[in-house]
């Protein structure tokens, strides 16, 4: 009696469940040593990350409110631009050489770039003549108006660059908010005229997401999220 050949445990594949079909989770793709299987598993939804590291900085907005006050109203644009660009500055300086001599992380100068690009939107929105005092309440719901704005840009470009960012070096996130300030420099060294630019609020608002997207970079390199599993 003839019986069939068995098949080696080698040559047999897992059965994977499926995606489901209405499934809006963004995904990573998994080869496994079988280039003909590919895994699909599901990474941290974006949103969930951008409130996440928001929130933290928003704390510490809060914090510094309590120590000084709105001291921060006395600052013109222009001189918010500067002190964003030199907390990126530094973040470059550091990337390049490797080490640090002052104790102030990269994190923590990610954390002042976002705080900082809040700041500039709320002193753009002001009129001149408005009081320098501002109430904890207002500048917390203030806060996160821009907040909230900036997840509205970053949901239409996610949909259009399919989270593309993801795929970006943090020095080159470095090299692009010090490219947009270069950019608000410039335009404020022309009283805020365009002919074919973006203006000042759309600049900060780049260099606030794209902090966002430095401080999730940050926070996975810090917890890393557990191995892709092996097909």
């Amino acid at each position: 009696m003839r019986h069939s050949p068995q098949k080696s445990a080698a040559n047999t594949r897992p059965t994977l469940p499926p995606l489901a079909a209405d499934s809006r989770l963004p995904l990573y793709l998994c080869s496994s040593v079988n280039a003909n299987t590919v895994i699909a598993v599901p990474k941290m939804d974006t949103e969930q990350q951008f409130r996440a590291v928001v929130e933290r900085c928003r704390i510490v907005f809060l914090q510094k409110m309590q120590d000084y006050g709105t001291a921060w109203r006395i600052l013109r644009p222009p001189s918010i631009t500067d002190q964003i660009y030199i907390k990126a500055l530094r973040i470059r300086n550091i990337e390049e050489k490797g080490h640090q001599q002052v104790s102030d992380s990269i994190e923590s100068e990610y954390m002042g770039i976002l705080n900082y690009c809040v700041l500039a939107l709320i002193q753009l929105e002001l009129p001149p003549d408005a009081p320098l005092e501002m109430g904890e309440q207002e500048a917390a719901q203030r806060y996160d108006h821009h907040i909230e704005k900036n997840l509205r840009l970053l949901r239409a470009k996610n949909h259009d660059y399919a989270e593309a960012w993801r795929l970006m070096r943090l020095s080159s996130m470095t090299d692009l908010i010090l490219q947009k300030i270069l950019r608000i420099k410039q335009i404020e060294d022309n009283a805020g005229q365009t002919l074919a630019s973006e203006g000042l609020e759309a600049n900060y608002r780049d260099i606030l997401n794209y902090a966002a997207f430095a401080l999730i970079r940050l926070e996975e390199t810090r917890t890393p999220t557990a191995p892709l599993p092996r097909c």
